[in-house]
């Protein structure tokens, strides 16, 4: 790929260049941060929901660290690439990657959530089991590629979606992103049926049928790789390395941390397998022994321990992106960073390996994972028979129904997948809290009204 043609400036939807105190690629942070999609992140699932009087993260404070610690390897790897390139760059090139680069990456980091559902993975869990479990009936109304879209729904497709498309009554464009930090969030850039079909071996795919055409002005504008036309398949863009290994880092580290703080995990697990991480990358572990006997909290060692693994982490995976950096412009890299500093490394897989058994299986994470599917798949079950019944053959409990559907997410002039995807968009942009509401009071759990 060409370092001087993978970014761009233009953006989704008819919004002109105006001249501003700000940077293309500053705009786009400061667009998402005062986004009603990104708000809606404070009340959602990262993976203790609920947790009381602790305080422990959600999607939008995970997203907001991870964008920091994307900002850093961006920034890193912008002055890499400009003083590595530098005879070869356009002075546009240099002035990006030198002052930019960071903006793109925590910008995509920043966005890279707002199309998971409510209750995590158990949410996109129940919205493509509703499609399976119901496919006799459902699954003759849609294309192949659409139903194959709905019956694997994605959280990192449905970012662009949320991103990107044309709500009733709004704005052409979402909210109007460049296609620089759209591409960086691709970590999946192909259709539903490639996966479907068994051509790839990607476990996700990229983008929904409904916004094909807005993923191809994307990929024709930062010049991704295209491998297959039919189905559409594309190597990853090199800024999406960045992205993942932002929050790789924080996930990894922080679900931990958050553990610790719950008491599911024990003080001496926790320091004993951040600790084992930082020995391995420091050459004073002196140092980092003497400060960390001089704390005298626990949460605080905790803190300190992570600071301390987040800072090694962030190092290898710049180490890592600059010795694989041709790979990784040719689209050939086959591993993320922190999944090769797996392989090297048996610390970082010691706490994965953990935190499945000890913190992804506790049985209150998997109780509410049980909980927000049923959630989730009720809601669903609610409205999608409904919507797609003719005006004229729906009952007066069809009307009712859609009556809660908000405007802007009913396309009844639409197709049969595009009316399905407006109830998906209501549904799966909910906050856990709104959902487990909106569930109690359709059925009957809870009634009374709300002002």
């Amino acid at each position: 790929m060409n370092l001087n043609e993978i970014f761009t400036n233009q953006r989704t939807g008819n919004n002109p260049h105006t001249k501003a105190s700000r940077t293309d690629f500053q705009r786009d942070f400061d667009r998402i941060i005062f986004s009603s999609a990104f708000r809606r992140l404070q009340n959602k699932t990262q993976v203790f929901p609920l947790p009381g009087s602790v305080f422990v993260h959600n999607r939008l404070t995970h997203s907001l660290e991870v964008s920091s610690v994307g900002r850093s390897l961006g920034s890193v790897m912008g002055e890499f690439i400009h003083d590595e390139f530098k005879n070869d760059l356009t002075e546009d090139a240099k002035s990006f990657y030198l002052h930019n680069l960071g903006n793109v990456i925590a910008a995509a980091c920043l966005c890279h959530d707002v199309g998971n559902p409510a209750f995590g993975h158990s949410g996109e869990d129940a919205i493509a089991s509703y499609f399976e479990r119901n496919e006799s009936e459902l699954k003759p109304k849609f294309n192949e590629k659409e139903w194959a879209d709905l019956v694997n729904f994605e959280g990192n497709a449905n970012a662009i979606r949320v991103l990107a498309q044309q709500q009733q009554g709004k704005d052409a464009g979402g909210i109007q992103l460049t296609f620089s930090t759209l591409a960086s969030i691709a970590k999946y850039p192909c259709e539903a049926i490639a996966k479907k079909k068994g051509i790839i071996h990607r476990k996700k795919f990229g983008f929904f049928q409904n916004e094909k055409d807005i993923f191809l002005e994307i990929a024709k504008g930062t010049q991704l790789i295209s491998e297959s036309e039919e189905p559409h398949i594309f190597k990853r863009h090199p800024f999406v390395w960045l992205v993942e290994a932002a929050d790789d880092i924080c996930y990894n580290i922080i679900d931990m941390e958050d553990a610790h703080r719950l008491g599911i995990v024990s003080t001496a697990d926790c320091k004993n397998l951040f600790f084992e991480l930082v020995k391995s990358e420091t050459d004073d572990v002196e140092r980092v022994e003497r400060k960390l006997n001089s704390i005298g909290n626990e949460n605080e060692q905790i803190s300190y321990l992570r600071a301390k693994v987040i800072n090694a982490l962030i190092n290898k995976s710049v180490e890592l992106y600059k010795n694989n950096f041709n790979t990784i412009l040719e689209g050939n890299l086959e591993k993320g960073l922190l999944d090769i500093y797996k392989s090297e490394n048996s610390a970082l897989q010691d706490i994965e390996s953990f935190s499945i058994e000890k913190i992804y299986n506790h049985k209150a994470v998997v109780e509410i994972e049980n909980a927000g599917y049923n959630v989730m798949y009720e809601l669903l079950d609610h409205f999608i028979p409904s919507i797609l019944k003719s005006k004229e053959s729906r009952k007066s409990y069809d009307t009712k129904a859609l009556k809660l559907l908000p405007k802007q997410f009913v396309y009844d002039e639409g197709t049969d997948y595009q009316k399905v995807l407006g109830v998906i968009d209501f549904v799966s942009g909910m906050t856990d809290n709104y959902a487990t509401d909106l569930y109690r009071k359709i059925k009957g759990i809870e009634i009374g009204m709300t002002v």
